[in-house]
């Protein structure tokens, strides 16, 4: 198989260079999870990054290759995203007996 030395952004692996395999279509994996083991014997955390282009051609604006940004909070959880998905639901908004009416200033009289 193929692989390509992909740099590395942020977290603990910044600044590392690590050789990556790449797919069927020449690309990186969109996203590379790195298992670090427990001291005390837990269950392992697991570091993620995301594939982001590293920059653009002038001409064209092709994809002139690849890093891997990190990702504490693992805002796309791994999860496929195909065109006729639902949209994640997101945090609910105040209902309509939370906000005030009228204008702040407004007073009677």
């Amino acid at each position: 198989m193929k692989s390509q030395d992909t740099p590395f952004e942020g977290g603990p692996m910044d600044g590392r260079v690590l050789p990556v395999l790449l797919g069927p279509t020449g690309h990186p994996p969109k996203t590379y999870r790195i298992p670090v083991p427990d001291a005390a014997g837990g269950p392992p955390a697991v570091l993620v990054y995301h594939r982001v282009p590293r920059g653009h051609s002038k001409r064209l604006g092709l994809v002139q290759g690849w890093k891997y940004l990190y990702d504490p909070d693992d805002k796309y959880g791994g999860r496929l995203r195909w065109p006729w998905s639902r949209p994640e639901p997101r945090p609910s908004a105040p209902g309509p007996d939370t906000t005030p009416s009228g204008k702040p200033d407004d007073t009677d009289g």
